[in-house]
């Protein structure tokens, strides 16, 4: 039994009860809200292990309720959408979602990715958190702190850790089914369409940088070099 709090939120009773269902039965406990401002309310208040998140919210929508949280917090936040098409998930990506569902979904692969996700988060610390330089480019893991030529830039959860592994493979081309082990776990549900909008993000965040670069190898992946 885990008993750690998981933060569903949805505007649909019998997805509430269905999703409390089986992760009560997995040993979570489970708090539920049915509109985006009270979920913003629960986040600050419960401080979940992690948020399942609909999409189409009455008074504040899903979007806007992940952005809110994004910019206070790491919980890990599941995104429930009912299109099965990209728009609603890169957008989400873009925000800082971890994964993905869309609705109708099987109730067990939502259970599998909360566990996945949460074991990620619990993953042991690098044996060695000293700053890394490449170029003007410097990584601490330590303080999970960027900078470019000395200034810092800010990153995301999955952004940092994203660049951290490609720093730690310098000038080795990664692909993106290795990134997404890498980064996200073998049992990540994604597709490899999440490593895309996180390396664009990547890009932006370094583009000061006269030495360093993320350099897409077609067909492939990815590397960095400098």
């Amino acid at each position: 039994m885990t008993g750690e709090l998981i933060l569903v939120v949805d505007d649909e009773a019998n997805i509430l009860d269905l999703t409390r269902l089986y992760l009560e039965r997995d040993g979570y406990r489970v708090e539920d809200a049915m509109d985006g401002q009270r979920a913003l309310e629960k986040i600050d208040s419960l401080e979940p292990a992690l948020v399942i998140l609909d999409i189409m919210l009455p008074e504040v929508d899903g979007f806007e309720v992940c952005r809110r949280v994004r910019a206070e917090s790491d919980v890990p936040i599941i995104m429930l959408t009912a299109r099965d098409d990209d728009v609603d998930k890169i957008v989400g990506l873009e925000l800082g979602a971890d994964d993905y569902v869309t609705k109708p979904f099987n109730p067990r692969e939502l259970v599998a990715r909360v566990k996945a996700i949460l074991r990620r988060a619990e993953r042991a610390p690098r044996r060695d958190d000293s700053p890394i330089h490449v170029g003007d480019l410097t990584i601490d893991p330590a303080r999970r702190e960027v900078s470019v030529a000395g200034q810092v830039v800010e990153t995301r959860t999955k952004e940092f850790d994203l660049l951290l592994t490609l720093v730690e493979h310098k000038g080795i081309v990664l692909s993106r089914e290795q990134l997404l082990n890498l980064v996200w776990g073998y049992d990540f549900y994604g597709q490899t369409r999440t490593v895309d909008v996180h390396v664009a993000h990547l890009r932006k965040r370094i583009a000061a940088s006269d030495q360093v670069k993320i350099e897409t190898v077609t067909g492939v992946g990815y590397k960095l070099v400098n």
